[in-house]
């Protein structure tokens, strides 16, 4: 099972809706609950989302490689995830 970064910011509503994602499908799935997710705000975390090479958010990525980018859909979130397991 493979960590996620997960690249957001606080007032985008595309990192809203992608959350409401990831809380429906791991609240419905137990492997998507195992997986670890680690949320990295760049407006705080600035100098750890500079080493990332992407351009919007919300942003995922697994072991380095970039998973998706920007805004999403219920659909693309359970791809990431399931790229994770």
């Amino acid at each position: 099972m493979k960590d996620l970064l997960y690249f957001k910011l606080k007032n985008c509503p595309y990192c809203h809706e992608a959350d409401r994602y990831l809380d429906e499908l791991r609240e419905s799935n137990p492997e998507y609950a195992a997986i670890p997710i680690k949320v990295i705000d760049e407006g705080e975390q600035r100098e750890l989302a500079d080493k990332y090479d992407y351009w919007y958010v919300p942003c995922f990525f697994a072991d380095g490689v970039k998973l998706h980018e920007g805004a999403s859909t219920k659909e693309k979130i359970r791809a990431v995830l399931d790229k994770c397991r």
